[in-house]
């Protein structure tokens, strides 16, 4: 009894519950400012514990379909943001599904994989990994992005930075047929790739083997994963004007609004690849930052070219020039980064540059 009213009283089964509520009274109504950021601060709440009771559900059903709940629970916030905000927003809202995977891309690729690198070569002298999981991964990472973000502004069957319905439908297909593909030789055929150099079965983070969930905490994570998309999706509804108009206040370009979706998506996974790390992990931080690009790329794509039938205006997938270059200097980087299987700060120093670039000249183009 005392287990499970402590259970009830976690911030991570009362915030999906809470976040219901505040989206009930707040549906279709004009908000305060301290309203709007207190549901601000519910939106955030909500993503946290959305991936946290994916996480377990995950660990109940096991793998492969474990790989494949997180991954979908990730991308239905992911696309519930861009589509609220695509249908919600003001002027031209084309390119935000571009702009949201492409942040999520440089800030998994330079930010994620960056920062695990520096605390582990700090902590430990060297960052050591195993070269052909993460190569693996970095390749299927660049090859989603080449085919998704890189070559609409190439083709010429229609012109601008855009795919036409064939070779939209194409890119979608091609993106789940990768994703797929990765998820089978990380989960199936080559786990052994994915895990720390020395360890060979999967543990939780204090080192001891993690026991799956019982069937009623699998069930209760279910319920409290759907409140919890449910409150993402509806509060970026009521939160994207003011959204825009933050971003809009401070000067930005509006293309900045995708950096913040994605750091809003990425953030659990973010915490996730940072204690890893510091627990000399970092095969598992590099899991999580290439698989968190790679679902964002390789699923949430295909969903938006499902969901471009209904909503107004095309997808402006083609990257700018200036996205090209950083996207370019991140692979060449990403891959003498990997390639030796262990990592000095100063290979840290050199995504984080990247990132802050990106993150620069987001904010001034």
């Amino acid at each position: 009894m005392k287990a499970a009213a402590r259970d009830l009283l976690r911030w991570t089964t009362l915030v999906p519950v809470v976040a219901v509520i505040a989206l009930i009274l707040s549906w279709g109504r004009p908000m305060a400012g301290w309203v709007l950021a207190l549901e601000a601060a519910l939106l955030i709440g909500a993503v946290l514990s959305a991936v946290q009771y994916a996480e377990t559900i995950a660990h109940r059903v096991g793998e492969p379909f474990g790989s494949l709940v997180l991954a979908v629970a990730v991308t239905v916030i992911e696309v519930g943001l861009i589509v609220m905000l695509m249908t919600a927003g003001e002027g031209d809202t084309s390119s935000l599904a571009r702009d949201t995977v492409f942040a999520a891309v440089m800030l998994t690729m330079n930010g994620i994989v960056g920062l695990s690198l520096l605390i582990g070569a700090i902590k430990y002298h060297f960052a050591v990994f195993n070269p052909e999981g993460a190569g693996s991964a970095l390749g299927t990472v660049v090859v989603l992005a080449v085919v998704t973000l890189v070559l609409p502004l190439f083709t010429t069957s229609d012109p601008g930075p855009v795919f036409t319905p064939a070779q939209l439908a194409f890119a979608g297909i091609a993106s789940l047929v990768l994703y797929g593909s990765f998820v089978f030789t990380q989960t199936i055929r080559h786990r052994d790739f994915f895990l720390p150099p020395g360890e060979t079965d999967v543990v939780d983070e204090d080192g001891s083997h993690a026991r799956p969930p019982s069937n009623r905490r699998a069930l209760i994570s279910l319920v409290l994963l759907l409140a919890s998309l449910v409150g993402v999706v509806g509060l970026a509804k009521v939160e994207s004007p003011a959204i825009e108009a933050g971003v809009v206040w401070l000067g930005f370009p509006r293309s900045f609004v995708g950096v913040i979706l994605a750091v809003v998506v990425l953030l659990p996974e973010m915490i996730a690849a940072i204690r890893a790390a510091n627990q000399n992990r970092v095969q598992i931080a590099l899991n999580l930052g290439y698989g968190s690009a790679m679902a964002s790329i390789g699923l949430t794509i295909p969903t938006m070219a499902v969901l471009s039938i209904w909503l107004p205006g095309r997808l402006t997938l083609g990257l700018e020039p200036i996205q090209i270059a950083l996207l370019t200097t991140s692979a060449v980087v990403s891959v003498l980064t990997v390639v030796p299987g262990r990592a000095k700060p100063l290979h840290a120093i050199l995504h984080l540059v990247l990132l802050a670039a990106f993150l620069f000249l987001s904010i001034v183009p």
